[in-house]
């Protein structure tokens, strides 16, 4: 995939993770396009460490994976920012 489709990509899977998962945070559009994009690269980590794979391009399982991802980074975000 290229750098806007993973940007894209991202934007989606953060914008879910943070309609998932409400409360109040900071960074609005920019933070939450790199919580989603790093949420894909963490899911593809941990989707590849348990074996279920990684992050491929654009399925529904990537998409899952990048969600997912997106999750366990704003659970970590929110527990640094207490």
């Amino acid at each position: 995939m290229g750098i806007l489709s993973w940007i894209i990509f991202g934007l989606i899977a953060g914008l879910l993770a943070k309609w998932l998962m409400p409360g109040r945070d900071g960074g609005g559009f920019f933070i939450t396009m790199i919580l989603g994009v790093a949420g894909a690269f963490v899911g593809g980590w941990i989707g590849t460490l348990l074996g279920f794979g990684g992050v491929t391009g654009f399925n529904f399982g990537s998409f899952f994976t990048a969600i997912i991802g997106a999750l366990v980074l704003l659970f970590i975000y929110r527990l640094t920012k207490k």
